[in-house]
């Protein structure tokens, strides 16, 4: 089986997005008192990410950008779980959105954000041992983050692929036309 390496291109986007992620995680930041977390506007990044350049960049964006963003804003306990609820959030998005439709750019969002929800929330309660109870009350806080994500980030992606064309390939490999 031939392994595929990433590009340069695909590592810089890659990057980008990670730092945009972290920036929008940062940028706003309302805390729960109940578990201790915060609600934010990263997952604007994570659907902007998944949808224009694919799940991986997604995932990536997603799970080490927010994830990130907690170790830096003095949340480390929460960076494990959030690595997994919203890398898996963007990998989601990208792979039932990137490079198709709105609908299934809204199917992406939809199911990638509830994903995320419901990550945070059973992990709160199971993981981080703060019962059933507690995470009920964040989950308001991420359905809010998730909706931003999906009107800002959706309309971004298409507004941005209607000026510049060439973002659905950027990151992919060139290929030879005649």
């Amino acid at each position: 089986m031939k392994r595929k390496t990433l590009t340069p291109q695909q590592v810089a986007v890659a990057a980008l997005m990670i730092a945009l992620t972290t920036v929008f995680t940062k940028l706003i930041q309302i805390p729960i008192p109940a578990t201790g977390g915060y609600i934010n506007l990263s997952d604007v990044a994570i659907t902007f990410a998944g949808l224009a350049f694919g799940p991986w960049v997604g995932f990536l964006a997603g799970g080490v950008g927010a994830a990130l963003a907690d170790l830096l804003s003095g949340y480390a306990q929460f960076a494990p779980l959030t690595f997994v609820a919203h890398g898996v959030e963007g990998l989601i998005i990208g792979y039932l959105g990137y490079n198709r439709g709105l609908r299934e750019a809204v199917i992406g969002w939809l199911v990638g954000g509830a994903f995320m929800v419901l990550a945070y929330y059973v992990g709160e309660a199971t993981i981080m041992g703060m019962g059933w109870v507690a995470p009920l009350q964040e989950i308001p806080g991420n359905l809010i983050q998730m909706l931003a994500g999906g009107v800002v980030g959706i309309p971004l992606v298409m507004a941005v692929r209607r000026a510049y064309p060439p973002i659905a390939h950027l990151g992919t490999p060139p290929t030879w036309h005649d």
